[in-house]
């Protein structure tokens, strides 16, 4: 299939719609299996998570989830500087 150069914009601007849309589905369903402590979680992510890249600094995490900055470097345990929320939820659900 051939695309004009002008054509490629609007093709991947559906393709990252699409998917957001479906994305927000997917976390919307999974949310409703949570327990209300992994709402919580969740819901305290977002806030702190400043910048709504999926991770969190230990300064965003000082400043929205302290509790998760006390133990930053257990969960950080790669020691890449952030932490997601899928490892928040793994620590939690220990």
């Amino acid at each position: 299939m051939k695309f004009a150069l002008n054509q490629i914009p609007k093709c991947f601007a559906l393709i990252i719609f699409s998917a957001a849309v479906v994305s927000t589905t997917i976390s919307a369903h999974a949310q409703s299996q949570m327990s209300a402590k992994d709402k919580e979680i969740v819901e305290k992510f977002k806030v702190a998570d400043k910048n709504q890249d999926g991770k969190l600094t230990l300064a965003e995490a000082q400043a929205g989830m302290p509790r998760i900055a006390k133990h930053f470097s257990y969960i950080d345990s790669q020691g890449l500087g952030y932490v997601t929320l899928n490892q928040i939820l793994a620590v939690a659900d220990k």
